[in-house]
């Protein structure tokens, strides 16, 4: 059995504050949808993501740049799949 997150939803929804606009909908939208899923591995690789450089994490979730890390490639990849198939799925009902 897994334990509960460390932090809440509304915690990581206040972390993800930025100044970029851009940078506020993608991370807000992947915790509204994933945080129930996340386990605390994940919660812990998303928090060391928020401490990137705003230009830098931008970057990093719109794919111009790769991480040499295989496990934040595969976050940031799953931040992108989680923003395409939230409004993917909103533009078809």
């Amino acid at each position: 059995m897994s334990r509960p997150n460390p932090v809440s939803a509304s915690q990581l929804h206040w972390r993800c504050r930025r100044g970029m606009l851009e940078l506020d909908l993608l991370l807000n939208t992947f915790v509204e949808v994933q945080f129930s899923h996340l386990s605390r591995e994940d919660t812990a690789l998303f928090l060391s993501l928020l401490e990137y450089p705003d230009q830098v994490l931008l970057d990093l979730l719109l794919g111009k740049m790769e991480s040499s890390d295989a496990m934040v490639s595969d976050l940031t990849a799953r931040i992108r799949r989680t923003w395409f198939d939230k409004f993917n799925c909103a533009k078809t009902t």
